[in-house]
């Protein structure tokens, strides 16, 4: 299984970016990709994640009304996009994929760890 984020880059407060995770080596649909994000010296927090078998979503509370996942199962892609950024959201920001089970606890901050994860996209907002 691999993953790759890209996507991200430098936007001002207020701007909008869009990531994308592009997934390859799964067989099936039973699994889920989740957004995480780690700005300099906090801990990983999660932001959002999507179950590829009914394209249910599922946000913390920091991305609800802003941000948003989609699945495009075509080209097995997933993506992010982040309105109304804040400095805040500034952090390298990471897909990760496992089951839904193990990726929704994580995503609550639950001591879980996705099984696979891509290489993280750094998102810069400047106020």
């Amino acid at each position: 299984v691999q993953l790759q984020a890209s996507g991200g880059g430098l936007v001002q407060t207020g701007g909008s970016l869009r990531l994308s995770c592009i997934v390859s080596g799964f067989t099936g649909d039973d699994y889920a990709i989740g957004w995480f994000r780690q700005a300099p010296g906090k801990q990983r927090e999660g932001v959002a994640c999507i179950n590829r078998a009914d394209g249910k979503t599922y946000y913390t509370d920091s991305a609800k009304g802003r941000f948003t996942i989609s699945s495009d199962n075509a080209k097995n892609t997933v993506y992010l996009h982040m309105n109304s950024l804040r400095p805040e959201d500034t952090a390298v920001y990471y897909c990760a994929a496992d089951s839904l089970q193990i990726t929704l606890a994580t995503l609550r901050g639950l001591h879980y760890s996705p099984a696979h994860w891509g290489k993280g996209t750094q998102v810069t907002v400047s106020s």
